[in-house]
């Protein structure tokens, strides 16, 4: 880890090399942001994102890193994260649509 590795600006935590990390379109592309703006982010962070949120809740209203901090749940998963090593990774809970289509069975 050095001073010039990049910063997570969900997590705020460092990203330093070799660790998961990825490109997260802040309009998905399925909704008109390809080519569009993207931030790097540790991989953890993006599993979340995409766990919590449905792509058209990402474009509409969570198209932003202040925004993906404001949600109660991701900003909940972030500030706990946010308090582990830079190279802490753990497998995410799963989809919560899925979770919730299951329910309904």
């Amino acid at each position: 880890m050095t001073e010039t590795d990049p910063i997570c600006p969900l997590c705020l935590r460092p990203i330093p090399p070799g660790v998961k990390q990825s490109q997260h379109h802040l309009i998905p592309k399925l909704k008109g942001g390809k080519g569009g703006p993207t931030i790097l982010i540790h991989q953890m962070c993006h599993n979340e994102i995409h766990a919590t949120l449905t792509e058209a809740e990402l474009a509409r209203e969570y198209n932003t890193p202040e925004a993906l901090r404001a949600h109660p749940q991701l900003g909940a998963f972030f500030n706990w994260v946010g308090k582990r090593p830079p190279d802490f990774h753990a497998r995410s809970r799963g989809s919560v649509r899925k979770q919730r289509s299951r329910k309904r069975r």
